[in-house]
């Protein structure tokens, strides 16, 4: 059983795995920076400075001015304000990872195109030429 638990785990393919959940976590804290500090921001300022996080609604323990306030009483709340600055964060977030996957699909895909073969009648011909130079 040992021997095979280090076959599988030897594998290309979970080492591969292994290796993008690493890159994948460090890209996720780049692209988690990314929108807070530089793409948030500006968004925060063409809004007027609105701020989510302090849109909730009281379900049981009095009126309160912030989340915090209402955090520090005990009031149950429903944050649909902290749900809507992670739908946010998620749509910013899910934007930049597709544009930076179709900028590498585009630079694999232009090194992987290469020479295009020529066409099937222009393959004969070629090869009727050929034979023709070598008779005699």
């Amino acid at each position: 059983m040992l021997e095979e638990f280090n076959k599988f785990a030897m594998r290309g393919n979970v080492v591969d795995l292994a290796v993008g959940v690493i890159v994948g976590a460090s890209f996720t804290g780049i692209v988690n920076s990314l929108v807070k500090d530089v793409i948030t921001p500006p968004i925060g300022w063409i809004t007027g400075g609105i701020d989510f996080s302090n849109f909730f609604l009281v379900l049981k323990g009095g009126t309160y001015a912030t989340l915090a306030d209402a955090a520090k009483a005990g009031a149950v709340t429903i944050n649909y304000g902290l749900f809507l600055n992670t739908v946010i964060n998620f749509l910013i977030v899910a934007f930049v990872l597709f544009l930076a996957v179709r900028q590498i699909n585009r630079l694999f895909a232009a090194k992987a195109a290469g020479p295009a073969a020529p066409p099937e009648d222009v393959a004969i011909l070629k090869e009727i030429r050929d034979l023709l130079k070598a008779r005699p």
